[in-house]
């Protein structure tokens, strides 16, 4: 009897553990501790907070209003630390003492079955408090109306959090596309769930200025407008002298205002970037004077036509798209932008690009020519180190830090400047090593226009980045002073992004990988977990109706040939648990066709494999359709 008693018990405490659910929450926090039982919002819960600071009150507001409109119940908020007797309540807390584990961000989530307490040295870690909190709500809680029918409820647990990296960015190219605000105002929203706290604004380049200058109105009167094109950005036709130039547009200084209050509101700094000497060509058509090229008052805003040659090992220019170095017109033109920005923007850096610079018209110039005998430049990088220098003092003199892409380090570096790296991690590497503070950005992990899965499936762009692979993000080196590394970011290039669910296609999960690469502790990043956590995302997207993709259940393809030379397809998943089912008889595979076991082989008058995933009977992917041919182009550029 005894036996049988003490197995009802063992039994019963299995049972509660499988009751007690997963903790999610992304980016993973520092240290949970789970607990017993649940705490449950109920229609005479209240939000409290311990003091009558008029941020915090505004944090409790916040907080409301969410709870408010997706429960159906008043959440009034309480300050002081007044707390009614029912359970159900919230409270928010700054310390009284500082907590000196959690720094600037950080915050303790204690949820205990009657009262949840989040508390923070700061109101930005009560801000990443509630973030946790709401993703361990029921998924219904991203509803835009009161759902029928749920529990509001939340594990018992202990959280305690901070990021590993004060930097921690998204880089959103509003110039290649505009972007409207309320766009990016969404973009915002989406980006703090996950606990962001930079927007890097890529606001000029060939294709359009975005931000009203008043000193320079031609700026955004021409210089933000050009030919609408659709199809594949970069190999569109030469517009007409008169097709009409009136696809773009820009933000007033007004709208710049709004956005920075908005993103202030939910801790996110902008970083203003105005991207020189290079990619200028919105600029010089407003302003041709200042050029290095005669002709340059027939240049116009590019509209996705060719002007550069790439090739192995480098670029040339087909127009003259720089900023003329030698031109003193260019640092009054500078000096008058620069102090605008400062103006409009109160974070401590102003980002002037530095990238992808050509300089064969400069080779030619004979004002390039006479500036590098004068200032005794060796060649054109020490042309461009000279301009970076000197812009650098501009923006210095603005009360500002610059920031630019790792091309600046090209013929040395301004002393103050900080180094954004890009071009893998060797740049950042470089800066570091000279002393520099550096944020890591490069394309081998954190470039969210890449393609997501195989080419023949994905909207077609020059490189492909895997989420598994954006996950690997380390942002310190080994061997560099990590002090120096300031965090990271994704940068998302709009070249081939023509509105905002494209845009939230390319962003996420990828920039989910990238958050918790910036937050989380190291030791504390799992795959597996990760992509569970992914997952559930999905479905509070869906919720919001935010697009994302689905391509971490895509099969990944790889191509090999054996001994003989004939040809096989080795088939993987990122995914644990995904069965890959195939055909090649040009039906469309479903979990009863064949599943993959080992490589395969091409029957004889095969044409196309088509491929597609399941998870116990539920299909997972997209199919894809492998034509025969590109297999074997494939295997024709295997190197023998």
């Amino acid at each position: 009897m005894k036996r049988i008693a003490c197995l009802l018990v063992f039994v019963s405490f299995l049972l509660s553990v499988a009751a007690q659910p997963k903790l999610s929450i992304l980016p993973e926090p520092v240290e949970i501790k789970t607990g017993e039982g649940f705490f449950v919002l109920n229609p005479s819960s209240s939000i409290s907070t311990s003091s009558t600071d008029a941020e915090l009150s505004r944090l409790a507001e916040q907080l409301s209003a969410t709870l408010s409109r997706s429960t159906g119940f008043k959440m009034p908020v309480r300050a002081g630390g007044i707390m009614t007797n029912n359970v159900g309540n919230i409270l928010l807390q700054i310390n009284k003492s500082n907590d000196a584990v959690l720094g600037n961000e950080g915050y303790r989530l204690n949820i205990g079955q009657a009262v949840v307490t989040i508390s923070a040295n700061k109101p930005a870690g009560l801000y990443y408090g509630i973030q946790s909190l709401l993703q361990l709500l029921p998924k219904e809680i991203d509803q835009k109306k009161a759902a029928a029918n749920v529990n509001w409820q939340v594990p018992v647990a202990d959280i305690t959090d901070y990021p590993r990296f004060a930097w921690r960015g998204l880089m959103f190219d509003v110039s290649r596309h505009f972007f409207t605000k309320q766009e990016v105002k969404d973009f915002i929203d989406e980006m703090v769930r996950y606990k962001y706290n930079l927007l890097h604004m890529h606001l000029t380049d060939d294709e359009g200025w975005r931000i009203e200058i008043k000193s320079y109105p031609k700026l955004t009167e021409k210089g933000a407008w050009n030919v609408k094109r659709v199809g594949t950005f970069g190999n569109f036709t030469p517009p007409a002298a008169d097709e009409p130039r009136d696809y773009g547009g820009f933000y007033t200084q007004d709208d710049i205002g709004e956005l920075v209050k908005y993103a202030k509101e939910r801790y996110v700094d902008i970083l203003p970037e105005i991207d020189i000497p290079g990619h200028s060509l919105a600029t010089i058509a407003s302003y041709p004077e200042l050029s290095c090229s005669p002709g340059a008052d027939k240049y116009m805003v590019r509209s996705g036509e060719k002007i550069m040659n790439w090739y192995s090992g480098g670029f040339t220019a087909l127009v003259d798209n720089t900023l003329c170095p030698a031109n003193e017109k260019v640092y009054t033109f500078l000096d008058k932008v620069f102090g605008e920005i400062a103006a409009l923007f109160p974070f401590e850096y102003i980002h002037m690009g530095g990238d992808e610079c050509a300089k064969n018209f400069w080779e030619k110039n004979p004002e390039i020519l006479s500036l590098m005998k004068k200032e005794k430049l060796k060649d054109m990088h020490e042309v461009q180190s000279y301009f970076v220098k000197r812009v650098s003092k501009i923006v210095s003199s603005k009360g500002k830090k610059m920031i630019g892409w790792d091309e600046i380090l090209e013929g040395g570096l301004a002393p103050n400047a900080a180094v954004m790296s890009w071009r893998g991690m060797k740049g950042g590497i470089e800066a570091a090593k000279m002393g520099h503070e550096v944020v890591m950005s490069p394309t081998t992990f954190a470039y969210l226009d890449y393609m997501q899965s195989d080419p023949v499936v994905e909207p077609p762009v020059y490189a492909t980045l895997r989420l598994k692979k954006s996950y690997e993000f380390e942002p310190v080196p080994e061997g560099v002073d990590a002090k120096l590394i300031k965090g990271g970011q994704g940068n998302i290039w709009s070249e081939q992004l023509y509105n905002t669910r494209h845009l939230q296609y390319m962003t996420w999960p990828r920039g989910m990988a990238l958050a918790e690469c910036l937050w989380s502790p190291k030791s504390a990043r799992n795959w597996n977990k990760f992509t569970q956590k992914v997952e559930n995302n999905f479905e509070r997207m869906d919720i919001r109706q935010v697009k994302y993709a689905r391509a971490m259940f895509d099969p990944v393809f790889v191509v090999k040939k054996d001994s003989r030379d004939s040809i096989l397809i080795e088939l993987s998943t990122e995914v644990e648990g995904l069965d890959i089912h195939y055909s090649f008889d040009n039906s469309h595979p479903d979990n009863f066709y064949p599943k993959y076991d080992q490589p395969l082989s091409i029957p004889k008058e095969a044409q196309v494999l088509k491929v597609v995933t399941y998870r116990n009977g539920i299909v997972m992917s997209r199919q894809i359709d492998m034509p025969v041919k590109e297999i074997r182009r494939r295997a024709d550029a295997i190197k023998k």
